[in-house]
């Protein structure tokens, strides 16, 4: 693959997730974020599109000793459940970051509220590794700016 791939790639590990109103969360892994069309199997059994996009989700892990954006997260997942606030739905913009900046890729996530929490498994035997909270999030729609 040398000289195949150009310079100043994307990596996976240089990313911002910068979500409207919350403080900038310190994402340790983000999960891989699908876009689907909705499709309708014909009786030739052929399938066609359905003209729309399905909703996604994805997941996200904040360190759980990091409280401020835990407290930012708990909010907005209050905010998502009854009464439901009219603002639980909020916009965010996924930054994925080359090298030197100069080929950044953004997208706008529209529609994201969490609709999950799962908290970190428990084990004495542990060495110590870092406690992660891990939040689902659905996303209503996906765009590349």
């Amino acid at each position: 693959m040398k000289g195949e791939i150009k310079p100043d790639h994307i990596g996976v590990n240089k990313y911002t997730l910068l979500v409207a109103g919350l403080v900038e969360l310190t994402c340790t892994e983000i999960s891989g974020l699908e876009d689907e069309l909705n499709t309708v199997e014909l009786p030739d059994r052929t399938v066609a599109s359905g003209g729309n996009r399905a909703a996604s989700e994805f997941t996200i892990k904040i360190p759980l000793h990091h409280g401020v954006e835990q407290a930012a997260m708990e909010l907005w997942f209050r905010e998502s459940q009854d009464p439901v606030s009219p603002t639980y739905k909020k916009p965010v913009t996924l930054t994925h970051e080359s090298g030197s900046g100069a080929n950044d890729r953004s997208f706008t996530l529209v529609g994201v509220f969490p609709m999950k929490r799962k908290l970190p498994d428990l084990e004495m035997k542990n060495e110590g590794e870092m406690a992660e909270v891990e939040w689902t999030l659905s996303v209503d729609d996906i765009f590349p700016l």
